[in-house]
């Protein structure tokens, strides 16, 4: 049975300080896979939960990317989603409210879509505030608490 938490356990778990490892720039490096590239990290946060950074973006199209936040569940092999950033590659559509959009859209875990029977993070609104993969990234550790280490390394998501 899937988890279900309330807006405010989701809004805990993205709120929660979660420190990036010395050695994230080479653990975040994007590696081919099937038509796209890929890379996950793993990252503790200060209260102890187990958080999952995972970044996607299309080997053919610029818009199409995700850059997703979860959280492992304690004893099982579940994720929940948090937060996923996405790029302006698709319509997207809320169900509950039903109203569509195509852009560059943010996703967030949501108690009533669980309550709904639909996935923890289908609800998710427009935004202007990315436009791209990497200004999409900074948007999430912003929002998110994703906190670089202190350490003379460029930024996290730089072109590479």
């Amino acid at each position: 049975m899937p988890a279900k938490f309330t807006d405010q356990d989701i809004l805990s778990m993205i709120q929660e300080r979660k420190p990036l490892p010395e050695n994230y720039r080479t653990r975040v490096q994007l590696r081919d896979k099937h038509g796209h590239k890929e890379r996950e990290l793993d990252i503790t946060g200060d209260q102890g939960n187990q958080y999952r950074l995972i970044l996607r973006q299309s080997d053919f199209n610029a818009f199409d990317f995700s850059i997703i936040l979860v959280v492992a569940l304690a004893k099982t092999n579940q994720i929940f989603r948090l937060r996923r950033y996405n790029g302006k590659s698709h319509e997207h559509t809320n169900t509950i409210e039903s109203d569509s959009f195509y852009d560059f859209h943010i996703h967030t875990a949501t108690e009533r879509y669980q309550e709904f029977g639909a996935r923890e993070d289908a609800f998710a609104e427009p935004t202007n505030r990315f436009s791209d993969f990497h200004s999409a990234v900074n948007c999430m550790l912003i929002d998110c608490a994703l906190e670089l280490p202190k350490s003379p390394q460029r930024n996290l998501f730089e072109e590479i």
